[in-house]
């Protein structure tokens, strides 16, 4: 069977020319006008991958993301019209582990779902343990403690969390970043890989402003230090 998008948007012939677009690609589409359509659609039916507008009728994307949170890892990719740091800051944190922005080219959007899609089949092959100070990470486990109290990510932040232990000490890009996390080359935008930092180290470290773990090397990228 082929993978099933979920297509969550408002505006009717948008809908269809994605409806158009993601079945030229080789990918079944249910299409949903609202949040609360989309719910009772996934229930029915779960996809393979969300494909949300972040402004809808009554139920938000952002509240819609955290409902499909409560049951599915579904891959989400949440669609909008703002480029505010902010906006896609809340997207994320509500459940999203991708954006785009409007206007996209749809190959864009295609080559997004299909990375969406392999990220949600590769298998961990990481270490059961990796420990830096009060921070240990537990892939095996799917557990984040600091300090050992339990923190909560989301499952882009882990594997985010993962990539950085795996390669503890060394600086990664974020271009290599979004090539081993999100498994993008050229469509990458680095603004994903600063928001997702900025919001893991809101969990992970004593002090996010002064991070002891999670550090910035100026100009190059990302490192997970002791």
């Amino acid at each position: 069977m082929p993978p099933t998008v979920l297509v969550v948007e408002d505006d009717a012939r948008i809908r269809v020319a994605l409806q158009m677009a993601l079945e030229e690609e080789g990918h079944h589409v249910v299409e949903a006008g609202s949040g609360e359509e989309a719910l009772d659609l996934f229930r029915r039916e779960p996809a393979d991958v969300v494909l949300v507008d972040v402004v809808l009728p009554g139920m938000s994307g952002f509240d819609l993301c955290r409902e499909l949170r409560k049951t599915s890892d579904a891959p989400i990719v949440m669609v909008t019209a703002r480029t505010d740091t902010h906006d896609i800051v809340a997207g994320l944190e509500a459940g999203a582990d991708d954006y785009v922005t409007k206007p996209f080219v749809v190959k864009e959007l295609a080559a997004r779902i299909r990375s969406a899609l392999r990220r949600a089949r590769r298998p961990d092959l990481s270490p059961d343990r990796f420990v830096f100070g009060e921070l240990e990470i537990r892939p095996d486990a799917g557990e984040v403690r600091v300090g050992g109290e339990l923190s909560q990510l989301t499952k882009t932040e882990f594997r985010l969390l993962c990539e950085l232990a795996t390669h503890s000490g060394m600086v990664l890009s974020r271009e290599q970043l979004l090539e081993r996390v999100w498994g993008y080359d050229y469509f990458g935008d680095g603004r994903l890989v600063d928001a997702h930092v900025r919001r893991l180290r809101t969990k992970i470290e004593r002090n996010p402003s002064e991070p002891a773990h999670l550090v910035t090397v100026r100009g190059l990228g990302y490192k997970l230090q002791g």
